[in-house]
Order: structure tokens, then sequence, then C-alpha cells
């Protein structure tokens, strides 16, 4: 009988400190210096490939608001209508707008007339910039009024460090020939590599087994992946 692994290895986490800034510090500081710029602040709009960040930053840009005792409304493409804010809310994020369908386009520029009601800071989110998204124009020229920035994805020795780094916090010992091995025959978007990583700790915590290659190949052939 095979064993299934448990949920018990560690959560993501997603904090500015956690996040390799790479070439995105000029981002990172407009963001979280958002919260002291006070009532009526532009949107932000930031855009990038897939993996490149920009739900790990809305993720951190988030949990620094509510420590800050504010409120915060969600809202991405697996968000089910209606879309109301709460009740006393600062800040309004959207994730992956590229991916809102007519509903949710018509839900988001509802949220944007809202947030400019009450003076709510916007914070959104794409794969490309907003002039160039395939979304209603009333929704696309709010989403480009403000600054934007496009995030740049890390290189590879980033892309290393930061597994490594979640490796430590997982309490994984994760070895170079691993690295190697996830760095050569997989794409380089971090947020499917630490994916691939959440599943590899507890494939290795059910096995009762170290991280390392045979293993890797053992659960990807399990998934009916290329081992």
């Amino acid at each position: 009988m095979k064993q299934i692994p448990l949920a018990i290895g560690a959560p993501p986490i997603f904090t500015f400190e956690n996040f390799l800034p790479g070439a995105n510090s000029a981002a990172l500081a407009h963001l979280q210096a958002l919260r002291y710029a006070g009532a009526g602040a532009p949107p932000v709009f930031l855009w990038g490939s897939g993996g490149s960040g920009k739900t790990h930053v809305l993720r951190a840009l988030a949990q620094d608001w509510q420590a800050a005792g504010a409120q915060v409304a969600w809202y991405d493409a697996e968000t089910c209508l209606p879309w109301e804010l709460p009740s006393q809310p600062s800040l309004l994020l959207l994730d992956d707008c590229d991916r809102f369908d007519a509903g949710q386009q018509h839900a988001a520029f509802a949220l944007f007339v809202e947030a400019a009601t009450h003076g709510l800071t916007v914070v959104a989110s794409g794969n490309a910039p907003p002039v160039d998204l395939h979304l209603r124009e009333d929704l696309r020229t709010r989403l480009g009024w403000g600054p934007t920035f496009g995030l740049q994805p890390l290189s590879e020795a980033e892309t290393r460090a930061a597994l490594r780094r979640e490796a430590d916090r997982r309490g994984i010992l994760l070895g170079e020939e691993v690295l190697d091995y996830l760095l050569t025959r997989f794409a380089r978007d971090l947020k499917n590599l630490m994916r691939l990583l959440d599943r590899l700790d507890q494939f290795a915590l059910a096995a009762k087994r170290a991280v390392t290659v045979p293993l890797l190949r053992q659960m990807l052939a399990d998934e009916g992946l290329v081992g």
C-alpha cells in the first residue's frame, strides 16, 4: 500500500524579508512606503512573467498592513463572485488581473470606484503592462493610472539562493546535486520551483528519507512526470 504524505511540512511564508529583490529594489521600496503615503495615493501596478514574484510581493504587502492593524481586501482569478470590500478596508489588492473573466472585470472596476470613494490604497498585478492587457477599457485605464513596475525574474544564482533559504527554513538538507537537478531540468520559475520543493518535502517526510536526486526522481515518476 502506498503511503499518503501528510501535510506536515512548513507552509510557505511570504514576507518582504524572505523575498530576494534582485533588480526589483525600487518596486519594493515604493510598496513598503505606501502605508505612510496617506489616503488617495495613486494605484500601483506590478507586472511580470510567471514566477517573477508578483504574488509573493502582494502577500508580503498584505501581511505588512495587517500587522499594523489595517484591513486588507484580496481578490484574484480564483476568488468567487460577488466581490465586496470588508467593513473598514485600507488596502485593496488585485492579483493576476490578466486572468479575470468578464464578471470579475466588472467586479474589479466597481471595487476601483469604491476604493477611490473611500481613499483606499490599491495595488494590482498582471503578466503584462496595463496597456497590453486584454481587459475592459475602463478597468485597464485605472490599472495603468499610477506607477507601474515590471518585476524582473531572479538570476540563476539568486534562484538557487532562494531555494536554499526556503529549504533551510523547512529543515531540509538540500545538496548541490539536487539544486543542479532542479535548475537544469525545470524552468527557473520560482513559484513552481517552490511548489516542487514543497511536494518534495512532504514526499521525503512520508518516505522517511533524506532529500536526494534518486528520491526526487522517484517522486516525479510517481506523479507521472519524467524523472
